[in-house]
């Protein structure tokens, strides 16, 4: 249903002291940017490296459990696709300029829609192959403004949870409900509430979109009518839309209060006309299938620095680059020590150990700066009686007596509910 006042959520965001991402990056030793690298180019340490690389198989394994095939496709191509697809002539300005090889230019690639669009062509495709979903965790770069770059919310090369679902017209809204529940599960097992959706539409004074008014109605329609029929609420603008087709945004603020966007996803009748896409229908006659671009965690940097702004550095456990500190209380007590740090690796947690020759009053406050979700202490009676002394954040107080099997099964079960 067309909401007005959606556009409010998160707008105490202005008010809020916190720690942007780039911020959040240095204290936790998340990335950081050089100037010898580049503006906009990022380079993450090993702690934001490992919360990438969980958001990666989260979305990996989640959209292969929703019938999507995962591929993979080249950061560059020739200029010629990129003209046949509309996005030369009309997005040239944010594109890096071509590469002379050979007898080709290329192109770094700014989408992945021509890429899928080839591999759908690549075979003769019939009704009972419909729909077909190819997604990839796309390399994507855009020629942006140098004040325009900022930490990871704005980069010059990014990492996009991208898809492309070909189906039929009759499938295509259903199908799109289903990318609108991917996206709900997403953002829920984010933790993230202060969002809502855009429904971008084109703005009719301006000539930069492909394809006649029909087409337009037709897709903008299917998007109201799949939202509509979910029940969400959600707000019209004008003037957003792809040059060829009407998107669902999914918007956020960001710590300045600036509202971005996180994922979006469009209704696309206009490339499979233009690069002549066809399926045989049960009638044995060859139609034009419809396209659902569509993302799922949006961009892995921008949603990052969000999560970044949202968690101040307090990530949920599954999310933590480091779940647990285990910790000595004296040097001979280290080896043993390490064997209980090696058994919680092995269980499939990511584990620091702490053995430093300080004392366990500087050691546990180092680790509640750090923001760990589980300390352990480790001491003589800790060994003697095969136990552990164990501080889940958050809890003032320390379980004692704590047998290893029932820790494992208390992080395990944190872990898969992504609480």
């Amino acid at each position: 249903m067309k909401e007005k006042n959606l556009k409010a959520i998160g707008a105490s965001n202005k008010m809020d002291k916190k720690m942007d991402n780039m911020e959040v990056g240095r204290k936790f030793d998340l990335y950081f940017v050089d100037e010898n690298v580049g503006k906009g180019l990022p380079l993450l340490l090993p702690k934001g490296a490992t919360i990438r690389r969980v958001l990666e198989r989260f979305i990996i394994d989640e959209e292969l459990k929703r019938g999507y095939q995962h591929v993979f496709t080249p950061d560059m191509a020739k200029q010629d696709l990129f003209k046949i697809s509309g996005h030369w002539p009309l997005y040239k300005d944010s594109m890096y300029p071509p590469m002379k090889v050979g007898d080709s230019n290329l192109l770094l690639k700014p989408m992945t829609c021509p890429f899928h669009i080839t591999m759908f062509q690549h075979q003769p495709r019939s009704y009972n192959d419909l729909p077909i979903k190819f997604a990839e965790l796309a390399h994507q770069f855009r020629r942006e403004q140098s004040g325009e770059l900022h930490g990871l919310i704005r980069v010059a090369m990014f990492t996009l949870a991208d898809g492309h679902i070909f189906c039929t017209m009759k499938q295509s809204q259903e199908e799109f409900k289903k990318v609108v529940d991917l996206i709900q599960h997403v953002m829920k097992c984010l933790g993230v509430k202060n969002y809502w959706y855009r429904l971008s539409l084109r703005d009719k004074t301006k000539d930069k979109y492909l394809g006649d008014d029909d087409m337009w109605d037709k897709a903008e329609d299917a998007l109201r009518n799949a939202m509509d029929d979910l029940g969400l609420k959600y707000v019209e603008e004008k003037g957003h839309a792809a040059f060829y087709g009407p998107k669902l945004d999914v918007q956020v603020r960001n710590t300045y209060g600036k509202e971005d966007t996180l994922i979006t996803n469009q209704f696309d009748f206009q490339l499979p006309k233009k690069f002549g896409l066809e399926y045989v229908d049960s009638d044995g006659k060859k139609k034009m299938p419809v396209i659902i671009h569509r993302s799922s965690i949006g961009c892995i940097e921008r949603t990052m620095a969000f999560l970044f702004e949202q968690y101040q550095g307090e990530f949920p456990f599954w999310l933590s680059p480091v779940q647990v500190k285990v910790m000595s209380m004296n040097d001979e007590i280290v080896p043993y020590a390490k064997e209980i740090e090696a058994q919680i690796t092995a269980a499939g947690f990511r584990v620091e150990g702490d053995y430093r020759n300080e004392s366990i009053q500087k050691k546990t406050r180092d680790a509640q700066l750090e923001l760990i979700p589980v300390v352990i202490v480790i001491g003589n009676k800790e060994k003697e009686k095969d136990t552990l002394a164990v501080r889940f954040r958050g809890s003032k107080k320390v379980e004692f007596g704590m047998k290893f099997d029932d820790l494992i099964k208390q992080l395990t079960e944190k872990a898969e509910s992504k609480s």
